[in-house]
């Protein structure tokens, strides 16, 4: 069973009991979990994850989401190296049109190489990119 991909968006979602997805992300990482899948991010969506709920929520409520993230053996990250990072540059600069970010466009880049379809997330540039947007 291939991954569900964890985006920014859908950590955030989950973390943050005041966002407006909270529950329906929870309930679509929840059913994925149970359903046997990981849960795949990168070291980028990481970084930039930390450093939201550390600005919205606190050092520790991060704290506590790095715990969990870190500690469990159903969460995988990939990493960005410089292959990766080339790619994701080429994606921006190709949809001039659009407000990706570069973490969004690694996001992508990886999501496509690992052949995944789903994401776990509120962010409407991954449905933008053809990639089916959870919850």
């Amino acid at each position: 069973m291939k991954p569900l991909f964890v985006d920014t968006a859908g950590w955030m979602a989950c973390a943050d009991a005041a966002d407006p997805a909270h529950e329906a992300a929870r309930g679509a990482r929840d059913a994925a979990l149970v359903a046997g899948r990981l849960l795949l991010t990168t070291d980028y969506v990481i970084d930039e994850t930390l450093t939201l709920i550390r600005m919205r929520m606190g050092i520790a409520a991060t704290e506590a989401w790095w715990a969990q993230v870190e500690g469990s053996s159903r969460v995988r990250h990939e990493a960005i190296d410089a292959l990766r990072a080339e790619k994701a540059r080429a994606v921006m600069f190709r949809h001039r049109d659009k407000r990706y970010s570069f973490t969004d466009c690694t996001s992508f880049v990886v999501m496509k190489e690992l052949r995944l379809k789903e994401a776990l997330t509120t962010d409407r540039h991954f449905r933008q990119m053809g990639f089916r947007a959870l919850p």
